[in-house]
């Protein structure tokens, strides 16, 4: 009889290691919220330019990396129809694009940093001089983070996120041990670095993650360095995809910088607590996302295989597993609510700000499940024009005018998390609907 389902077991195989690969990432910036916003000297300001410089550095990324999952995407597919001879010269091409992007993107940014951040973000005074002090050692990460991620997207592609796991792991630990010397100092040793330390660690752990993914792939991959003369084939529909979810996250990050510029309008106090609140709602993220990163490289391989009643029993699992997962956390969560923000700041308006709102960052956990289980799943399939369109919609008819009206009534970072929310009743009602009308008749 054939199998007509994905089993538990081989889900999580995927999904267990892509969520430890996954809050990697921002457990690095929770580590980096949590001890500059411990330091003694200006502490608010300085977890203020931390907020600012990281909202940034995500949006950036988040854009520029799309080509990890057009990389995944277009791997998957070619291993479910066992052709993955075909993709053996692109894989080093899409690298070299990524490291071109990442040079050219270091260049333009660190030369108008002060722009950027004032202009923007409206920082000025000193959490201007922290901002700028912090980006431009941080942007020197750039080309590790943006080759290890097409690397980590070659990996998943293979159905294994084991290898990104454990490159992530160890890097997040190499920052945290990294952040409290560096920023804190050693005695006699070494000495206390401030903001610039927590940059410096960063680019250090970035440097770890990157020799361990060339390690993994050239030693567990059919894939190498060596271009070829001839352009693949298929380098141009991955370049259209990665195209398409760049406009995607470039809407996906409209929404983020645009909570951070309106939270710094509202003051120092507000922003710093908006750094929390995104730090630890980009945490969840990344956590829920391991099941969406198991979707995203079992549906572009069921895709290949045309098993489209696997694919829609699939999507029924991870959105419930996903969704058991974010209601533990909001659980976790709600038993320490008082105790959370003492573990980033100490400054009682900011702790005042940050749980007066906190538990509209949990109560949103269950409805991001779905968004981003479908998102993963639509990746996977290489659905990126709907998920353009999609952000394009939630963010330009749901986030903006809810924020908005919410600043118009002064509401303030109520309004910001108001609208966080109607922005991802969108990102997820849009996928449930086209994926019933698009695949379930042809399961």
């Amino acid at each position: 009889m054939k199998q007509v389902k994905v089993t538990f077991k081989e889900i999580n195989q995927l999904a267990i290691p892509a969520i430890f690969a996954g809050i990697a990432e921002p457990l690095i910036s929770l580590t980096d919220t949590a001890v500059i916003g411990n330091v003694d000297d200006n502490s608010v300001e300085a977890l203020a330019a931390a907020g600012i410089v990281g909202s940034f550095l995500s949006a950036l990324i988040w854009i520029l990396a799309q080509t990890k999952t057009a990389i995944s995407a277009t791997v998957a597919r070619h291993l479910g129809e066992h052709r993955l001879h075909a993709v053996k010269t692109l894989v080093p091409q899409a690298i070299l694009m990524n490291l071109a992007l990442s040079i050219f993107l270091y260049v333009i940014t660190v030369t108008f940093s002060e722009f950027i951040f004032s202009g923007i973000f409206e920082a000025d005074g000193r959490i201007l001089k922290y901002a700028k002090e912090y980006y431009v050692i941080r942007a020197i990460g750039y080309p590790l983070t943006l080759i290890t991620f097409a690397l980590f997207g070659v990996f998943r592609g293979m159905q294994n996120t084991l290898w990104a796991m454990l490159c992530s792991l160890v890097g997040a630990l190499v920052n945290v041990a990294l952040d409290f010397a560096l920023v804190y100092g050693i005695e006699d040793f070494i000495p206390a670095m401030h903001l610039k330390g927590a940059a410096i660690a960063c680019v250090l752990a970035q440097l770890v993650m990157f020799c361990m993914a060339i390690y993994f792939y050239l030693k567990k991959t059919p894939f190498g360095f060596r271009l070829s003369k001839n352009i693949n084939p298929n380098l141009k529909p991955l370049v259209l995809m990665s195209l398409n979810l760049f406009v995607r996250t470039f809407f996906l990050n409209v929404a983020m910088v645009l909570a951070n510029r309106f939270a710094t309008i509202y003051g120092k106090n507000t922003i710093a607590a908006q750094s929390i609140l995104m730090n630890i709602w980009l945490f969840f993220s990344f956590f829920i996302d391991g099941y969406a990163n198991a979707g995203n490289a079992i549906s572009g391989k069921l895709l290949g295989e045309k098993a489209y009643q696997k694919l829609w029993n699939l999507a029924l699992d991870i959105c419930k597993y996903a969704i058991v997962i974010a209601i533990i956390l909001m659980l976790i969560c709600g038993v320490f609510y008082e105790n959370i923000g003492l573990l980033f700041n100490k400054d009682t308006d900011v702790l005042s700000k940050f749980t007066s709102v906190f538990w509209i960052v949990l109560a949103m956990q269950p409805i991001n499940a779905v968004a981003f289980m479908f998102d993963g799943i639509f990746k996977g399939l290489g659905e990126a024009k709907f998920l353009r369109n999609l952000l394009i919609i939630a963010t330009t008819f749901g986030f903006i005018p809810t924020l908005l009206i919410t600043y118009y009534t002064g509401l303030e970072l109520y309004g910001i998390w108001i609208a966080f929310t109607v922005w991802m009743l969108i990102r997820s009602a849009g996928p449930v609907w086209q994926f019933r009308r698009k695949y379930l008749h042809a399961s």
